[in-house]
């Protein structure tokens, strides 16, 4: 399933690394960023949550949530999060269904290998919980930033 524009957020919940969950249509009216990412300490992860990490304070001044979703389990959320010092929350999905709630859990080939796997991707949802715009297949290299200004512009 692929969402598209003006698709509500998807009626899903993670959990925490502190073992508490997260509803992720409870926004309270504001703004939220969900982006996935496939594994919790790798090159390219570890960039990605930096970045959403140094920009908090901006994401918060605009009024956006955002929450980093993998399918690392709450203990590995912890010891990435504090091994990097990430301000960006951080979820777990270890049964799929947010990832394919959100279409994100695709089938990947690697030389010549077909599994299934997170694509990383990015999901900006209005206040009104309602999405604005979806990045698929993401590059890590100037994504915090182009998300940032997608928020703003809100």
């Amino acid at each position: 399933m692929m969402l598209e524009p003006g698709a509500p957020i998807p009626d899903v919940t993670v959990t925490l690394p502190d073992g508490g969950t997260r509803h992720l249509p409870d926004t309270g009216g504001r703004a939220l960023v969900v982006y996935f990412y496939p594994k919790d300490d790798t090159p390219g992860c570890t960039r990605e949550a930096q970045g959403f990490s140094e920009a908090m304070p901006a994401f918060e001044a605009a009024d956006v949530q955002v929450i980093g979703i993998s399918k690392d389990t709450p203990a590995k959320h912890q010891k990435f999060a504090a091994k990097y010092a990430l301000a960006v929350p951080l979820g777990s999905d270890t049964d799929d269904s947010v990832c394919e709630a959100f279409g994100a859990w695709v089938e990947k080939s690697m030389y010549g290998k077909q599994y299934m796997g997170i694509d990383r991707s990015t999901f900006l949802f209005g206040p009104d919980g309602r999405l604005v715009r979806a990045w698929r297949k993401v590059k890590v290299p100037g994504h915090v930033d182009e998300v940032l200004a997608a928020a703003g512009a809100l």
